[in-house]
């Protein structure tokens, strides 16, 4: 088993070569029926259409096989795990999010069996107010009574609270790291009672020795999302860490949650509601478009209407004719004062309406039992 780890780490420290692209080569690796070892050992990847720097770098790889074969010994011995992405004990919910991105091995500390369970990542800056960090701490509270993992990337701020929250209410959590698994021996002492006890996974996908850096760290952020069912957003600016991994969630459909601001809070909460994310109240509770009228000073992209207007009601007296864009409907209502953001916004929410892609454009449509070809098409 020894020998084969050190075949997955020596092909995920392989410099120049793209997560994905290994992937590939993963993938006709199994589907010549060949293991990890078969196609180091053999002209297997010869045989694939690898670019010859490619062919280069997996040559080269070989060479260091002695240095990796070391590696993976010291780290057994040392209580760490380290697991391939065909393993059993991967998780599942990172390959499905992640895909061809999915990280080659991951190193533990911990109770391997947290990574089949479900799992929310609660983030935000690091800069938080009392306000996101209560937010957090709600949060942490409900996740950990409906027996929901919370992930924590271990900075200050919302994701040390997210951490700290889970463990006071008994629940579970896993911490991804910005640095190399073997260079946390401060925060391994820190949480060790918590580890042994089966409560806290530390897990790492950076070559075991790295320090932290900023690199590191952002790269970090999209194993946290990745290991996620749902995202909850406390606090975020218009850029950042926060920023960037919650708007290529919400291009990738993921569902994440935003805490509704204060009024006159400075924060970028409501652009990222205006993008689609779903609005949540203090406790993590989602909010009703209708109710967040009186807390729009900071983006205008998504006022509402007065409230003697049926809106929901009205669209579906449109939708019972066809099917219609987010800008076709407002403009056949004579809604001025919606933009397409809030439109889509109030059409996701909608139970009774399915979404049709068409190319580049959506379209949306009554759901009904007539028109049953139309579910499939629902995202």
């Amino acid at each position: 088993m020894n020998q084969e780890l050190t075949y997955w780490v020596a092909l995920a420290h392989t410099p120049k070569m793209w997560t994905a692209r290994k992937n590939e080569i993963i993938a006709y690796c199994f589907q010549q029926g060949n293991t990890i070892v078969d196609f180091f050992n053999s002209d297997c990847f010869l045989n694939m259409e690898l670019k010859p720097q490619e062919i280069e770098l997996l040559q080269q790889t070989k060479k260091e096989l002695a240095n990796y074969a070391f590696m993976v010994e010291d780290l057994l011995d040392q209580g760490y795990d380290v697991i391939p992405l065909t393993s059993k004990e991967y998780s599942p919910t990172l390959k499905c999010n992640l895909k061809y991105n999915s990280p080659i091995v991951l190193y533990t500390k911990g109770n391997k069996q947290i990574l089949q369970e479900k799992s929310i990542a609660i983030v935000g800056s690091r800069n938080a107010n009392e306000l996101s960090l209560q937010f957090t701490d709600n949060v942490a509270m409900k996740a950990s009574e409906e027996f929901s993992v919370v992930v924590s990337g271990f900075a200050k701020g919302v994701d040390k609270q997210a951490l700290d929250s889970a463990l006071s209410y008994k629940g579970q959590s896993i911490i991804v790291l910005p640095q190399g698994i073997t260079t946390f021996s401060s925060g391994m002492k820190k949480y060790y009672k918590q580890i042994i006890d089966g409560n806290v996974l530390v897990l790492s996908t950076f070559h075991p020795k790295l320090p932290w850096s900023v690199d590191l760290a952002m790269a970090r952020n999209s194993i946290i999302y990745g290991l996620s069912s749902e995202i909850y957003v406390a606090l975020s600016d218009d850029k950042g860490g926060t920023w960037s991994g919650v708007t290529e969630g919400l291009k990738k459909g993921r569902k994440v949650f935003v805490r509704m601001p204060e009024k006159n809070e400075k924060c970028a909460n409501l652009k990222l509601i205006s993008m689609g994310a779903l609005p949540v109240g203090i406790n993590g509770e989602t909010i009703q478009i209708d109710s967040i009228k009186s807390n729009t000073p900071i983006d205008t992209t998504i006022s509402t209407p007065s409230v003697e207007d049926n809106i929901e009601d009205k669209i579906c007296k449109l939708l019972a004719n066809g099917s219609y864009s987010s800008r076709q409907i407002i403009d056949n209502l004579n809604l001025s004062g919606y933009s397409v953001q809030k439109m889509t916004i109030i059409l996701s929410k909608m139970k009774n309406v399915s979404k049709i892609k068409e190319g580049k454009s959506t379209r949306y449509s009554l759901l009904s039992t007539k028109r049953p070809m139309q579910l499939s098409l629902m995202l």
